[in-house]
């Protein structure tokens, strides 16, 4: 303090304009009556207004102690509040004592000599979180996806998906966030919340034998014309002959192969042949035109598929009559042009047609597969042929 000698009063130096680095470090000055505070720079100060001067009045000899005026014959305690002859500041409470007051800061602040300094609540933490510091009061503040619990410091967790999280199909709450999941058939998207249909069909061909067909959030496997489904990605060919979707006649038979069905005539007989059975057909010796003509000819139809491995036995000829002494050998007799088979002999009455290349269908093959039977005993040769139509389907099942 200084003496003013116009006022005849002391007055207030500042000794934060007067002291050069009055504070040091990041520690903020500031000047009160009387003297002056360091704090940190995040504080805030309610400043004491400068004691006002009036003119001194001589004031009536009082017998009793301070803070206690005369009433009768005792004295009573003077509340200095309501008479107003306190000096707290306007931002502080006045509250009487006996013989005295005392200045109680808000709420949020402390009292330093006679200034109200703000408390920092966050140097406590009080918050489980985040604290925010303000002039008289602090509040907490909680991590994304948290929110403050009934108590305003702890944080509790959200359940995002109950209140309306961007999945679009499935929602996993957990600690602080969530996760979002998709169906079967969906694979979640870049921005983790979307689900895009998985194309099952583009990631392998093995899923289905023949076609696949994506749909949203799943495939399905078809056949050609002529299977069916086995199953859930097999195909299977469709038996037109035993199921009756066939067109044939009454003097045919129908022969079912692999995607589709034949119809072939009951009798193929021609001429010099004679029909003997059902697919059998003769040529009598009594007629000229057979001298040089083998003696039966047995049709039979069988179906393979594209593809096939190889070399594949697919045929056994098998001899159904035997004379005494007599030496069976077996050949392709015609329809073999590209050498696409041989026969493998298994013993003296019965050989082996194998596949020696593998086809490519839909193909058709009419094989005359000859048994050549010859007796020395007997002087004489006879042969009979089997005429084996091999139908080459369209695929590899």
């Amino acid at each position: 303090l200084l003496w003013d000698p116009q006022t005849q009063h002391c007055k207030d130096v500042n000794e934060c304009e007067t002291i050069a680095d009055a504070c040091k470090g990041e520690m903020k000055c500031f000047n009160h009556y009387g003297g002056y505070l360091c704090l940190p720079r995040s504080a805030s100060v309610i400043p004491a207004p400068e004691p006002a001067h009036t003119p001194t009045v001589p004031e009536p000899f009082n017998p009793c102690p301070l803070g206690y005026e005369p009433q009768g014959d005792s004295c009573v305690d003077v509340d200095e509040c309501e008479r107003d002859e306190h000096d707290c500041q306007p931002s502080q409470q006045c509250i009487n004592t006996q013989g005295a007051f005392t200045c109680q800061c808000p709420d949020g602040y402390r009292k330093v000599g006679t200034e109200c300094i703000d408390i920092d609540e966050c140097r406590y933490r009080y918050c489980q979180h985040h604290c925010v510091n303000v002039p008289g009061s602090f509040s907490c503040q909680c991590e994304p996806g948290f929110q403050l619990a009934g108590n305003n410091r702890s944080c509790i967790d959200v359940n995002e998906c109950e209140m309306g999280a961007p999945c679009t199909q499935r929602c996993y709450n957990t600690y602080g966030t969530f996760m979002c999941r998709c169906d079967q058939g969906y694979e979640l998207g870049p921005d983790g919340f979307t689900c895009n249909d998985l194309d099952e069909c583009s990631y392998s061909i093995y899923h289905c034998q023949h076609q696949c067909v994506n749909q949203p959030g799943k495939f399905y496997c078809e056949c050609p014309e002529g299977y069916q489904l086995l199953g859930t990605r097999l195909c299977q060919d469709v038996n037109e002959c035993e199921t009756g979707e066939h067109q044939c006649t009454e003097s045919q038979m129908c022969v079912n192969i692999h995607g589709r069905y034949q119809c072939v005539d009951t009798n193929r007989c021609q001429e010099p042949y004679v029909q003997l059975s059902d697919n059998r057909c003769i040529c009598p010796a009594t007629k000229p035109a057979c001298r040089d003509l083998p003696y039966s000819i047995v049709n039979r139809y069988m179906s393979i598929t594209s593809e096939r491995s190889v070399p594949s036995d697919i045929f056994q000829i098998q001899a159904t009559s035997l004379s005494s002494g007599a030496y069976n050998t077996f050949r392709i007799r015609s329809g073999d042009d590209n050498s696409d088979f041989y026969i493998r002999q298994i013993n003296n009455i019965s050989a082996m047609l194998v596949l020696a290349r593998a086809v490519t269908g839909p193909k058709e093959y009419t094989l005359d597969l000859e048994m050549l039977s010859v007796n020395p005993l007997l002087s004489y040769q006879t042969s009979s042929v089997l005429r084996l139509s091999v139908y080459v389907g369209p695929h590899t099942f």
